[in-house]
């Protein structure tokens, strides 16, 4: 990546000049060097050495020996330090430079510097996105495919076996499976997971070395997943490519945290944040859906007070928690549809739906079919 020239990012290597400066070299000391982007010299500075650019865009590379290389955009005359290695890249042909100073060839670059900035990673594919919504005791016999798959668990728990290991995901956790890896996953009895499935092609970068390890999503990780479902419940003619760049940033986030030397110990007053307050609460209706819910409850049961709470789901989720409350319950009212066990009067009241009407109308807003046409779709 080419930077720009000042003096904070520079002072490492030298010092910017100007033209009306008393440190400049006499012009009858300056020689000119040819520039040519096909055959690159690197030089390193005897004493100190001053550049002055001539008309035409060209690039100075600067380094401390044994360190990595700076690029700048060399548009003012600069005086590097001694000890400085450099060499000078031109951009629209053949360029020159005025040089004054001494200095040592030490290589000739074999080929032109590249200066763009291009990804590391690349997602040039992706396959399935899907959201899934298992019956009890479920079970998926297993494959292997040349992609790459994820599997994010959103309610319930899901065992996934590969390489002789099963591991518990229990909401909040993700797992990725390499290509060729064979897996199998299955529900307890009594247990309806769902979960997000996604299979995809990764170029650049390799992700073998996070596959079949179980990750406790981070609060930004989830945010893209959620924008990724987003996306695709509204489509439009850009969906597809913001799911991609989306599925990107949640690999850059993964692999980030798998390159942590060690996650840093949480502080005791850490544990109240913001996003943890959310998932506390999340938690809690999860596990007390069959329950009368309200918010002052859920936020009784949290410590936090019903106004925090509310300010914390609209800043991080986009709804309030009652919107929340009831959408988690129609979505177990579909579970207990599935489940056969009792009538719509019975999951009404088991819900604490006031009336079936009430439950009715509700289902029917949330999901574009009546209670009995959904139930009439999964036998």
């Amino acid at each position: 990546m080419i930077l720009n020239l000042n003096a904070i990012s520079f002072k490492k290597f030298g010092i910017i000049l100007n033209y009306t400066s008393q440190k400049l070299a006499d012009p009858e000391e300056r020689s000119t060097l040819p520039l040519n982007s096909e055959h690159i010299p690197v030089r390193i500075t005897c004493e100190p050495v001053q550049l002055f650019p001539e008309p035409g865009l060209c690039v100075l590379s600067v380094a401390i020996p044994g360190e990595e290389y700076m690029n700048f955009y060399l548009d003012k005359p600069v005086s590097l330090y001694k000890n400085v290695q450099f060499f000078v890249t031109p951009f629209g042909g053949n360029n020159s430079l005025r040089v004054s100073g001494k200095y040592q060839l030490q290589e000739v670059l074999p080929h032109s510097v590249d200066f763009r900035v291009q990804p590391r990673m690349k997602i040039p594919r992706m396959y399935t996105f899907f959201y899934q919504e298992r019956e009890q005791g479920f079970v998926f016999p297993g494959e292997s495919h040349d992609m790459y798959e994820i599997t994010y668990v959103d309610k319930g728990t899901l065992h996934s076996v590969a390489e002789g290991q099963d591991h518990l995901l229990e909401p909040g956790d993700l797992i990725l499976y390499a290509p060729g890896q064979w897996h199998m996953q299955y529900a307890d009895i009594g247990v309806a997971p769902g979960y997000v499935t996604v299979s995809f092609d990764v170029e650049g970068l390799s992700l073998d070395g996070m596959s079949n390890r179980k990750f406790r999503s981070p609060q930004k990780a989830l945010d893209c997943l959620r924008l990724m479902l987003r996306e695709q419940e509204h489509p439009d003619d850009f969906s597809e490519d913001m799911i991609l760049g989306l599925l990107r940033q949640l690999l850059l986030i993964l692999l980030r945290l798998e390159h942590e030397p060690q996650a840093p110990v949480r502080k005791p007053q850490g544990i109240n944040n913001e996003n943890e307050i959310v998932r506390r609460a999340q938690q809690f209706i999860s596990n007390n859906v069959r329950s009368k819910l309200t918010v002052p409850l859920v936020a009784k049961n949290i410590d936090v007070s019903p106004s925090y709470l509310t300010s914390l789901f609209h800043k991080h989720l986009q709804l309030s928690p009652g919107e929340y409350i009831r959408r988690i319950k129609l979505q177990e009212s579909k579970q207990m549809i599935r489940e056969g066990n009792l009538n719509f009067s019975e999951i009404a009241s088991a819900l604490h739906y006031s009336t079936i009407h009430h439950f009715s109308r509700q289902f029917k807003g949330k999901f574009g079919i009546t209670p009995t046409e959904y139930a009439k779709s999964v036998k």
